[in-house]
Protein backbone atom coordinates (compact mmCIF):
# COMPACT_ATOMS: atom_id res chain seq x y z
CA UNK A 1 0.00 0.00 0.00
CA UNK A 2 1.36 3.41 -0.96
CA UNK A 3 1.01 6.37 1.39
CA UNK A 4 -0.01 9.79 0.16
CA UNK A 5 2.31 12.78 0.73
CA UNK A 6 -0.04 14.05 3.43
CA UNK A 7 0.10 10.75 5.31
CA UNK A 8 3.86 10.55 4.87
CA UNK A 9 4.29 14.01 6.39
CA UNK A 10 1.95 13.31 9.33
CA UNK A 11 4.73 12.10 11.65
CA UNK A 12 6.74 15.31 11.18
CA UNK A 13 3.71 17.40 12.05
CA UNK A 14 3.02 15.32 15.17
CA UNK A 15 6.67 15.66 16.17
CA UNK A 16 6.44 19.46 15.97
CA UNK A 17 3.17 19.63 17.89
CA UNK A 18 4.18 17.32 20.74
CA UNK A 19 6.02 20.03 22.77
CA UNK A 20 2.88 22.18 22.57
CA UNK A 21 0.85 19.42 24.30
CA UNK A 22 -1.95 19.55 21.80
CA UNK A 23 -3.89 22.37 20.28
CA UNK A 24 -6.42 24.24 22.36
CA UNK A 25 -8.89 25.28 19.65
CA UNK A 26 -9.91 24.20 16.16
CA UNK A 27 -8.79 27.57 14.82
CA UNK A 28 -5.30 27.08 16.21
CA UNK A 29 -5.19 23.61 14.70
CA UNK A 30 -6.17 24.96 11.27
CA UNK A 31 -3.52 27.70 11.40
CA UNK A 32 -0.73 25.37 12.48
CA UNK A 33 -1.57 22.75 9.84
CA UNK A 34 -1.88 25.38 7.08
CA UNK A 35 1.43 26.98 8.07
CA UNK A 36 3.17 23.62 8.22
CA UNK A 37 1.84 22.65 4.77
CA UNK A 38 2.88 26.03 3.34
CA UNK A 39 6.43 25.66 4.63
CA UNK A 40 6.70 22.10 3.33
CA UNK A 41 5.48 23.22 -0.10
CA UNK A 42 8.01 26.08 -0.13
CA UNK A 43 10.79 23.69 0.81
CA UNK A 44 9.80 21.25 -1.94
CA UNK A 45 9.64 23.99 -4.59
CA UNK A 46 5.90 23.89 -5.32
CA UNK A 47 5.73 27.69 -5.54
CA UNK A 48 7.61 30.08 -7.81
CA UNK A 49 9.42 31.49 -4.79
CA UNK A 50 13.05 30.84 -4.01
CA UNK A 51 13.55 28.49 -6.94
CA UNK A 52 16.85 30.18 -7.84
CA UNK A 53 18.31 29.29 -4.44
CA UNK A 54 19.85 25.93 -3.57
CA UNK A 55 17.37 23.56 -1.85
CA UNK A 56 18.94 24.11 1.58
CA UNK A 57 18.34 27.87 1.31
CA UNK A 58 15.04 27.79 -0.59
CA UNK A 59 12.78 28.63 2.37
CA UNK A 60 14.92 31.60 3.45
CA UNK A 61 15.03 32.94 -0.11
CA UNK A 62 11.27 32.46 -0.54
CA UNK A 63 10.49 34.30 2.70
CA UNK A 64 12.82 37.13 1.65
CA UNK A 65 10.96 37.40 -1.67
CA UNK A 66 7.61 37.45 0.17
CA UNK A 67 8.83 40.19 2.51
CA UNK A 68 9.88 42.34 -0.44
CA UNK A 69 6.50 41.81 -2.12
CA UNK A 70 4.59 42.91 0.96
Amino acid sequence: MRTTPIEADHSQLKHRLRPMRGLQTDRTEQLIIAGHAFMQNLRRGHFELGLDAPPALRVAAALTELARAI
